[in-house]
């Protein structure tokens, strides 16, 4: 089994499925031959093929980083964070090395299976969603805020006041007497 990622920002992927059983197999100095290779991703190659509508526009950034905050890091899963065999029990390297290359291809071309099928109306629906809760939002509760806290101003004065003259004092006070005594732990 050998199992090669250039970099770790690296787009090209190589995965040989040769056996890895025999250790003289490349004392010749040559590579292993790669049986599968993904080819690395080109930007000069999306913007040929970008329109001037999406250059102007505000969401062309979100193309090339689509997780700018870091939201879905927890979602970054390996095969080797998935599956992992203990040095006792072992499986063979081809099985192994097999295991791993349907492993990533399956999780990438069925998230873009699923994605085709959901991400229009699950994408339509949040934003219906989003939309209706930020106009509720604007209108409705950022107003109400507004006429609540007006009309407490003079709630705010006289908790102001009870805070100064009642509380603060006697935690203040209550501070210092307790400022006196130490604790110190030993062992014995």
């Amino acid at each position: 089994m050998n199992t090669m990622m250039k970099g770790e920002d690296s787009a090209e992927v190589e995965i040989d499925l040769e056996d890895s059983s025999d250790p003289d197999e490349y004392d010749n100095g040559e590579e292993p031959e790669t049986l599968w290779r993904a080819p690395p991703a080109l930007e000069e190659e999306e913007d040929i093929h970008t329109s001037t509508l999406v250059e102007i526009s505000d969401t062309k950034p979100l193309i090339n980083v689509r997780d700018p905050r870091g939201i879905n890091d927890c979602l970054k899963v390996t095969f080797e964070d998935v599956i992992a065999e203990p040095v006792s029990v072992r499986s063979g390297d081809r099985v192994w090395t097999w295991s791993n290359a349907l492993f990533e291809v399956s999780r990438v071309w069925i998230y873009r299976i699923v994605t085709v099928l959901l991400a229009i109306p699950i994408s339509i629906i949040s934003g219906l969603l989003f939309a209706i809760l930020s106009c509720f939002h604007i209108w409705m509760v950022g107003p109400c805020s507004h006429c609540i806290l007006i009309g407490a101003r003079w709630l705010q004065s006289l908790w102001s006041i009870v805070l100064g003259v009642i509380v603060r004092p006697f935690l203040t006070s209550a501070g210092r007497c307790c400022g006196g005594f130490s604790i110190h732990l030993a062992k014995e």
